[in-house]
């Protein structure tokens, strides 16, 4: 039996979505590693609420069941050796869609991971700040006149709503709007009119009873070079006495556990001694154990 790390992930995407894979083999490589826990949380369909004809991770209505299926069996296949729970990342986008939404509730779900990767800018057409980099400048300069401080004011505006109307139990990459930033390409994260926006979403994360994603996804697929939040943010989470979960944001297998040190020691650089750890649902409300980190990899607190 490998041995247990106290580590898990819960921000996991297969082929369902824009990952690679069968949850089969995300659950073989998570207990090689000696994860704790396993948690799926493919891509909810956007297309059929939002009219969006090519949302960017390309998931079809019509594969939700398929997928809610294939995790339950590998939830049954894996009873007794690894837990695995069922989610959803859930998008935010203002008047079309949310996690607050009725119709997730009737799946039978452990969690929901709400992120926002959509913009509806005032002029132009909406656009993913999750695309690559020629694509984001092209959203700024034809939305909002080439103005990142109001882009960046859209974004953490539309985490702030998602985080006030609630339904989700997960902020996923609370800062994704800096994935294209490497070098302070289009704004500097320690400016002013930033931080005042990320110091108000914090704040408000620490009323509303989520949990925050460290999230190395874009170290694992090498366009980072530092998890989400960063980490002036981090901080700020933790100021708000804000709980966090290291996550991969895997794409594959192999992503499983990539980066986790590192997120360990930008959490801990930040204030945080411990992490917490999915351990499913009761009274419709998520159960977190709390996990150490102050030693040299997660250790299960008594």
């Amino acid at each position: 039996m490998p041995q247990k790390t106290g580590y898990s992930c819960l921000h996991t995407h297969t082929r369902f979505c824009d990952g690679k894979g069968e949850p089969e083999d995300y659950c073989k490589t998570a207990w090689e590693k000696g994860f704790s826990s396993l948690g799926f949380s493919a891509h909810a369909p956007i297309t059929k609420k939002t009219g969006f004809p090519d949302p960017c991770w390309k998931d079809k209505e019509q594969r939700l069941d398929e997928y809610i299926e294939a995790v339950t069996v590998a939830r049954k296949n894996w009873n007794g050796r690894l837990k695995v729970f069922l989610g959803l990342e859930v998008d935010y986008i203002s008047g079309l869609m949310g996690p607050a939404d009725e119709d997730y509730r009737k799946l039978g779900l452990d969690y929901i991971i709400g992120s926002v990767h959509f913009l509806l800018p005032p002029r132009g057409a909406p656009f993913c700040v999750d695309h690559r980099t020629e694509k984001f400048e092209a959203g700024l300069n034809e939305g909002y006149g080439g103005d990142i401080s109001a882009l960046t004011d859209a974004y953490y505006t539309s985490v702030e709503s998602m985080l006030r109307l609630g339904g989700l139990d997960i902020l996923g990459h609370p800062d994704l709007v800096k994935k294209n930033n490497a070098n302070n390409r289009f704004f500097n994260e320690d400016a002013e009119f930033y931080l005042k926006k990320c110091k108000s979403t914090a704040e408000l994360a620490g009323k509303c009873g989520i949990v925050i994603d460290v999230n190395t996804g874009g170290m694992n697929r090498g366009y980072l070079d530092s998890p989400y939040p960063s980490a002036s943010l981090l901080k700020l989470f933790r100021e708000n006495r804000v709980p966090a979960a290291i996550n991969a944001d895997a794409h594959t297998p192999e992503h499983l556990g990539g980066h986790y040190e590192e997120a360990r020691r930008a959490m801990l650089a930040a204030g945080y001694t411990e992490m917490v750890l999915f351990n499913g649902r009761q009274n419709n409300r998520p159960v977190w154990e709390k996990i150490d980190i102050s030693g040299a990899s997660g250790t299960a607190s008594n």
